[in-house]
């Protein structure tokens, strides 16, 4: 199954607009991911994308580092490799969005808790959007 994802046999009939909605959302957060993550990598002191590392006290990181490579692989790469599987309809398109937004969800769950208060209106919009792609990835399983 896995040496030919593309195939018509591993490819699920799905809702067009399911496809296509659940697509661009993965695109857009990938979009997103992919630039603060590559910040974060040549800048692991963040102050070029107006973080510190001051506010990673009590965390287990001294800078950026780690959570820019990790932002910058799963939640932007992987978005972006999520969105391909989506819209070329394969079988396991709906695991990954399940997949991708219970990442995402968890990932602002663990900033929140590292980065303590306030909450930004960033972190609320992105924990919704992992929701709403761990509903859709649930929705494509259903089809």
């Amino acid at each position: 199954m896995f040496l030919e994802p593309f195939s018509k046999e591993n490819r699920l009939p799905q809702n067009k607009r399911l496809v296509l909605v659940t697509g661009a959302l993965q695109v857009l957060i990938g979009i997103g991911a992919v630039p603060a993550g590559l910040g974060f990598i040549l800048d692991p002191s963040g102050s070029k994308i107006g973080m510190s590392p001051e506010m990673l006290a009590g965390s287990p990181f001294a800078d950026f580092l780690v959570p820019g490579i990790v932002l910058f692989l799963v939640n932007g790469i992987g978005s972006l490799a999520g969105a391909v599987l989506t819209l070329r309809r394969h079988a396991i398109a709906g695991k990954a969005a399940m997949g991708l937004g219970a990442f995402l969800m968890a990932w602002i769950v663990v900033q929140v808790w590292v980065l303590g208060p306030p909450l930004h209106w960033l972190q609320i919009l992105y924990f919704v959007l992992g929701v709403v792609e761990f509903g859709l990835g649930w929705q494509i399983e259903r089809e």
